[in-house]
């Protein structure tokens, strides 16, 4: 280092120097070690140019110091050198100033840069909160020592007196800045700087330090932000450039970069840090506000007669403390087991946080609940998960706390635990909460709805293991249900209720629900037990609406419905009502298309979806021709269902009803889509070429997208097997799928689609010709996934 340091002569010199040591190949420092040298090497540089630019020493007049990461001691590669040079008045502070900046603007090192008196910064600090909370981390770099400290204690003295007045400000701009960045926990390619629990958050901490009114940050707050140093270091020395967003294609080399072993054990890393973060960041606003006098109170705001802060009766031994839940003076938690959980019973009915020194109080001195828990404390938890949304942000507090873990022991497993697709917003803990939430407006809906919150909670507690989450959850589930003391009944249907939770969203939307031979299979999946049923078909949406936009629809809610009554119907053994025939209209139209040998198509609006029937002479690439048309026409398309209607005379049409939505917009005019159909069925639409520009418009193919994947399945009602495909979306995916499989040689009996944010799985019911052995479905398999790419 010292070698490469006293080679800098030049900017351009300090530039060759930087990137030497960030170089691909160049692995001898990282994280905290590489921050510490880049410091070194450009403060270096400065104090050498800054002499030759004419900043003097001791009484001088003028002085170079450093804020923002340079100040700080953390800078990253390729940061902007937040630089002031602050005089008493110099005379000649314009030339020098020119003498330090250009050369730094010519190599192109980023500068955000500043000259300025003591008072004009000090002016300034005052009406911009981002200059203000700059100067805390004010450190000298050459010239006059003593201007520099002169304004590092002005601006801290000044931020002491005047931060009463900034905590509105503080937090409307920290709002505004989440509002456009997102949550770092929860997002796929989270905002590292700006995010919510990311590196601006605690700089607030730090400010709220400096200005005393609460604690320095926590040892766990001081790791988090290591570990986001740690992490925006390796992006920034990866791209070679400024980046503060990590993008999903460069997870792997820079976990691997910091001895991580994916992206996936990288996102669980800074979710935890980003969590860690936001707590202390919530609990240090409060603490801050409790800190500042009230408006109007005058010369009795620091009286020793101003009135403490009143304490409201919750529960018993719990209190509202201001505004916040707290334990009442005679409360004594180490002989109530149910204390913990009355206490954040009342926070999330009374929409008020716990205290910091509450929860320190619990978790110091809160007794193990013994298998079986006590009955009241059963009732609490009860209590606290059907208290809808304000559950999250208790739970969030009692788990970053240790709390959370200590009544639920299995939650360590999924704590932090990135989703595995992009259809889901939340971390996988985060998740069963928010399905929890959504669960509690449901509960009028069933029998039970003590099971289906217990439920929600634990639907994917499987997860983070190499095993079916859902059969591992079935497990912990009788763990967890047993150490509640639940009846021995409770467990069982509790342990079904976690094992099946997938199993009416997925046959609702991947088999054909009118079949008998479905409907009788998931009876006898669930045993016929109607309870189980109701409670399947309740945590159904509760996890669909919990899981992100788009994954509960008018049309799957539409689905799992029809596929309950239909089961309903099979319990109570009543008979199950017949596939319906074809329509009048749809068979007389289906005349006249083999009377004139053209298509026709239909539109009927409808208040979940519309439906699109699509009647052609019957011919192989029917099906397919018609989705690439709807794709044209940007219908998305959720069911297609392929009948046909018989003419001696004439021959066959195929009669193929899809059930679409418009992407974006209304529904298409008819006579264009009548029109289009005619020419892709006679070879003169190119419809291919027309997809691809498409997709060209809105963006292109998908990025980096996950390998698509087929699987099989049979279906017992008409001896034909299920093709499941699970593919990132595309703009005419059903048409090259379905064109693969017609020129495979299969005849399709139905299909259903279903896109879950911007994953599909489609499953369609094909039959193979006879005699049909195994090579033949992997030569459809090679068909579908190389149509699916």
């Amino acid at each position: 280092m010292d070698d490469e340091k006293t080679a800098v002569v030049t900017a351009d010199d300090l530039v060759r120097a930087r990137d030497q040591l960030l170089a691909p190949g160049r692995r001898r420092l990282t994280g905290e070690p590489l921050r510490e040298a880049l410091v070194d090497l450009h403060e270096f540089w400065l104090t050498a140019h800054a002499s030759q630019s004419g900043v003097g020493g001791s009484g001088g007049g003028v002085a170079l110091v450093a804020v923002g990461g340079l100040g700080r001691r953390e800078l990253v590669p390729y940061s902007d050198l937040d630089l002031l040079l602050v005089h008493n008045g110099h005379k000649g502070v314009d030339e020098i100033a020119g003498k330090l900046w250009y050369p730094l603007w010519n190599s192109g090192i980023g500068l955000d840069h500043s000259v300025r008196t003591v008072g004009e910064a000090l002016r300034v600090a005052a009406g911009d909160l981002r200059t203000a909370l700059g100067l805390l981390d004010l450190r000298h770099i050459a010239g006059d020592q003593e201007i520099g400290q002169r304004l590092a204690d002005s601006a801290r003295q000044a931020w002491r007196t005047g931060v009463r007045t900034r905590l509105d400000e503080m937090a409307e701009s920290a709002s505004r800045r989440w509002a456009r960045s997102g949550e770092i926990a929860h997002r796929v390619e989270p905002d590292l700087k700006h995010g919510r629990g990311g590196l601006r958050d605690v700089t607030l901490l730090d400010a709220l330090s400096a200005a005393q009114l609460t604690d320095r940050p926590s040892a766990e707050v001081d790791e988090a932000r290591r570990l986001l140093l740690d992490v925006r270091t390796e992006l920034r020395r990866v791209a070679r450039k400024p980046r503060d967003v990590l993008r999903a294609q460069d997870g792997d080399e820079v976990a691997a970069a910091l001895g991580l072993p994916d992206r996936f054990a990288l996102a669980r890393s800074m979710s935890s840090a980003a969590r860690t973060i936001v707590y202390a960041v919530d609990v240090a606003m409060r603490t801050a506000r409790a800190a500042v006098p009230k408006r109007g109170l005058g010369v009795f705001a620091r009286s020793p007669l101003r009135r403490t802060p009143a304490r409201r009766p919750l529960d018993e031994g719990v209190v509202l403390h201001g505004s916040e839940v707290a334990l009442a003076r005679d409360a004594v938690p180490s002989r109530d087991p149910a204390l913990l959980l009355r206490v954040a019973t009342a926070a999330a009915r009374s929409r008020h946080p716990i205290a910091a020194g509450t929860l320190a109080k619990l978790a110091d001195s809160a007794p193990e609940l013994r298998q079986p828990w006590p009955r009241e404390a059963r009732e609490e938890l009860l209590a606290l998960l059907g208290s809808g949304t304000g559950l999250i942000d208790v739970v969030e507090a009692l788990d970053r706390t240790g709390l959370w873990g200590r009544l639920f022991p299995e939650w360590g497993a999924v704590r932090d635990l990135p989703p595995r697709d992009a259809a889901h917003t939340w971390t996988v803990d985060r998740h069963l909460v928010q399905t929890t939430a959504h669960a509690a407006r449901l509960v009028t809906t069933v029998s039970r709805p003590d099971l289906l919150l217990l439920g929600a909670l634990v639907h994917d507690i499987g997860k983070g293991r190499q095993a079916d989450h859902s059969e591992v959850g079935a497990a912990l589930t009788t763990q967890i249900a047993e150490r509640l003391g639940l009846w021995p009944q409770d467990v069982l249907t509790l342990t079904a209720l976690v094992r099946h939770h997938l199993l009416l969203p997925h046959t609702a939307t991947r088999r054909d629900v009118e079949d008998e031979a479905t409907v009788r299979r998931v009876v006898d999946t669930l045993g016929g037990d109607p309870v189980l049923l109701e409670l399947l078909a309740a945590l159904a949406e509760a996890d669909a609406v919990a899981t992100g936009p788009g994954a509960w629809s008018d049309w799957k809610a539409s689905l799992v419905n029809d596929l309950v009554a239909r089961c309903r119907t099979a319990m109570a053994g009543d008979p199950l009502p017949e596939p319906e025939p074809l329509e009048r209209r749809q068979q007389d139209l289906a005349q006249a298309v083999l009377a004139s040998g053209r298509p026709d198509v239909l539109i009927d609006p409808g208040d979940h979806a519309a439906t699109v029937t699509v009647i052609a002479p019957d011919r192989p690439g029917t099906l397919s021709r018609a989705a690439g048309v709807l794709a044209l026409n940007s219908l998305e398309v959720h069911a297609a269902t392929l009948r046909s209607h018989v003419d001696p005379a004439l021959g066959a049409a195929a009669v193929d009803v899809f059930t679409v939505s418009p992407r974006f917009g209304s529904l298409p005019d008819v006579t264009l889509l009548r029109e289009q159909l005619t020419r892709a069925l006679d070879g003169s639409l190119a419809l291919a070429d027309k997809l691809a520009a498409k997709e060209r418009d809105y963006g292109g193919p998908p990025q980096d997208p996950p390998p698509p994947k087929v699987l099989w399945f049979d279906d017992e009602s008409t001896g034909a097997v299920v093709l499941e495909l699970r593919a990132a979306d595309r703009i005419g995916l059903l048409h090259r799928v379905a064109d693969a499989l017609e020129r495979s040689g299969v005849d399709i009996v139905w299909a259903r689609v279903s896109t879950l944010g911007s994953t599909v799985v489609d499953s369609f019911a094909v039959t193979v010709p006879e005699g049909a052995a195994d090579a033949d479905r992997r030569r459809i398999e090679r068909a579908v996934l190389q149509a699916a790419r």
